[in-house]
């Protein structure tokens, strides 16, 4: 027999064995032949199955989603992991926003107090920036990467198994459907013989479809393991945000009085200019602004309005621009007054021999 006999031979037969399941399975639909039912055993595995698999792509996706909210993105990284090859770093929304206020506080002047507070805020949303790659890195790594693994290798294996018992199931049906039909004891002995084979192969794959399906078991275990990891790196993410923000507000925590939110200015009567409102506002005052807290120190047009000089506590370190101005290190203690003409957002610092410009923004008048 050469080889092409036997490449047609083995044809005819899988075109016979295909019609002989495509007759059993729809004389089944229509109620005019028997089937044969699994086990309740094996029933619940495969529903376990398939009820792992559905709720798995569910989560999957939906991770997805919140970790890369915008969807032109994922699907170019999808498309770069199909190819096997490593996406470009993209910047992300905390890091571009955190630049613009760097680059709008450098041009407003970092000795502003607007200026230097937007650099403070960049600075900021920067880290939480870089926190919020490290969160995708790390959830994709020890959560998103085992559930697609076990969506696209061991659930495809379970499918191809369960795909195969069917295929089975259904010759063994139509063995016995063949021998009851059976009239002459030739074709009986033939179709008991068989049913015989087709019992077998039936058999021995619903046990192999049986064991791939109780590992199902082991999966939800390595998941909750997975899932305690997915945890784990959102703690400290929100975390890292939660300490960001702090030192964020203990930086921008004390404004003196001529910067407090916009929400009192506009509360003034009209008429009555912004300056004689906020004159009125003591010094226990509290102003809410996005959440932070801002407590207004001691007035400094008290300073303005007098001759002498007054201690200061210094609320963060200050860098001088050139030397007109004080360098300044946060919590030290220095002595200021005022100069005629000098900008309304500077008193002269003093401290030792060392003399210098300061912005009002970065102190709290003491006496």
């Amino acid at each position: 027999m050469n080889i092409m006999d036997f490449n047609v031979k083995k044809l005819a037969a899988d075109a016979g064995t295909f019609l002989s399941r495509a007759v059993q399975f729809t004389e089944e639909k229509l109620g005019q032949a028997e089937k044969t039912e699994l086990d309740a055993h094996l029933e619940n595995l495969l529903s376990k199955a398939e009820c792992t698999k559905i709720w798995t792509e569910k989560i999957m996706k939906q991770t997805e989603v919140l970790l890369q909210p915008n969807p032109n993105a994922r699907i170019e990284e999808f498309v770069y992991e199909k190819l096997d090859r490593k996406a470009p770093s993209r910047i992300n929304n905390p890091e571009l926003l955190g630049q613009y206020m760097i680059d709008a506080g450098t041009e407003f002047g970092p000795g502003t107090a607007y200026g230097n507070a937007l650099i403070k805020c960049g600075e900021t949303q920067k880290r939480i920036g870089t926190a919020d790659r490290e969160l995708i890195q790390t959830s994709a790594l020890n959560f998103l990467t085992p559930l697609r693994n076990f969506i696209e290798g061991d659930y495809k294996t379970i499918a191809k198994e369960r795909k195969l018992l069917q295929n089975k199931r259904l010759d063994l049906d139509a063995a016995k459907t063949r021998l009851k039909k059976a009239k002459a004891a030739e074709t009986r002995s033939s179709s008991e013989q068989e049913l015989r084979i087709t019992q077998s192969e039936f058999d021995r794959q619903a046990e192999i479809t049986r064991l791939l399906l109780e590992g199902i078991s082991s999966t939800h275990a390595h998941h909750l393991r997975c899932l305690n990891d997915f945890v784990e790196a959102q703690m400290t993410y929100y975390a890292q945000c939660y300490q960001y923000m702090l030192d964020l507000q203990k930086q921008l925590g004390s404004f003196p009085s001529n910067y407090l939110c916009n929400n009192n200015q506009t509360s003034a009567t009209p008429g009555t200019s912004v300056p004689s409102v906020l004159s009125n506002v003591g010094s226990s005052a509290i102003a809410s602004t996005s959440g932070l807290v801002i407590s207004s120190p001691s007035n400094p047009n008290d300073l303005k309005e007098s001759s002498g000089s007054r201690k200061a506590r210094v609320l963060y370190d200050y860098d001088a621009a050139n030397s007109t101005e004080l360098s300044l290190l946060a919590d030290e203690v220095i002595t200021v007054f005022s100069v005629v003409g000098m900008d309304s957002d500077w008193l002269m610092g003093e401290r030792g021999n060392q003399k210098g410009k300061v912005p009002i923004t970065y102190l709290e008048l003491l006496n």
